[in-house]
């Protein structure tokens, strides 16, 4: 480890609308941000092919050139944007030592974390060939790219079933997909599913396999636990819903999180329980994440943070 230690006035760690839109306000407060853009530079929008719902993207736009844009601007208003990660933190005193690659040591006032969330995968090698090209986490953020189209969602929860709700306002036919043979979903939830006519629910199912022509999705091998019979649905968009995993491990031990791993912030505010400590983005949203509300909170963090440097506490905004 180097013995190199950097004292800077606020580090965000990760990248992502979240994180670079607290690198465009927090450089543009003058408090010469350091950004260290993690595993993955541009969070997981970097491998989203079409963004359609992100206001101002008129045509919509490529995640990667979106991201891309997000860090030109943050770069050009002087944040200090570093490849890299955050290998350990120790937030026990002020300012909070972190330790950036394994080795080197930095001092920082304040802290932004907006590490986001990543969504949880099947594991099927065919799922990861076709993301992107009709294989998606997200039915908020792509069903308009399969309207008047026949789809498959697999999950058993809340989320799963408000997602399959959705993509029955817009696709011919949804099937929803539950590997034991009960919802975990709210009954409120499930009475919603079952008023609809385009949505098939088949229990006692596992996917065994995403099938296409190698450019699209044209369908999904599944097995069936009760008949043991393996079929193929005619599907274009396969969906998965069941669940995400915030990156947020190397914090547990100082931030206060709920059981799934989400930073707990006070009130309407970005703040944590560490003060000068903030978060925003998909490491505390399990509700919404949307790119646009991430980039909302990362300004909301900042506006926190310059507020915190300066001594000016904005109480209400914690109520």
């Amino acid at each position: 480890m180097s013995d190199e230690v950097e004292h800077v006035k606020c580090l965000i760690i990760g990248s992502g609308p979240a994180g670079y839109t607290a690198a465009i306000y927090t450089a543009r407060a003058d408090l010469k941000p350091v950004l260290y853009k993690g595993f993955l530079a541009g969070g997981q929008l970097i491998n989203t092919t079409d963004v359609d719902n992100y206001p101002g993207y008129p045509d919509g736009v490529m995640g990667s050139e979106m991201m891309n844009n997000f860090h030109k601007q943050a770069e050009r208003m002087g944040a200090d944007l570093r490849d890299g990660f955050i290998s350990k933190v120790d937030f026990s005193q002020r300012p909070y030592r972190v330790i950036a690659n394994e080795e080197k040591t930095l001092l920082a006032d304040s802290i932004i974390i907006s590490t986001g969330a990543a969504p949880k995968w099947l594991g099927l090698e065919s799922e990861q060939k076709y993301a992107g090209c009709g294989v998606s986490a997200c039915a908020t953020c792509d069903g308009f790219f399969f309207k008047g189209e026949d789809v498959a969602i697999v999950g058993a929860g809340d989320t799963a079933a408000e997602e399959a709700i959705h993509l029955a306002g817009l696709s011919k036919k949804v099937y929803m997909l539950v590997r034991k043979s009960e919802f975990k979903a709210s009954k409120a939830m499930v009475h919603r599913l079952q008023a609809l006519p385009n949505i098939d629910v088949m229990f006692n199912v596992e996917v065994k396999e995403v099938v296409g022509n190698g450019i699209a999705v044209d369908g999904v091998r599944i097995f069936n636990s009760v008949t043991m019979e393996e079929s193929k649905l005619p599907v274009t968009g396969f969906f998965v819903a069941i669940g995400h995993q915030p990156n947020t491990a190397i914090f547990k031990e100082w931030i206060d999180m709920d059981e799934s791993g989400y930073i707990k912030t006070i009130g309407r505010s970005t703040k944590t329980n560490k003060p000068g400590i903030f978060c925003c983005g998909d490491a505390q949203d399990p509700v919404y994440r949307q790119a646009v509300t991430a980039a909302g909170s990362g300004c909301m963090a900042a506006l926190d943070c310059e507020r915190h440097l300066s001594g000016i506490e904005h109480t209400e905004n914690t109520k």
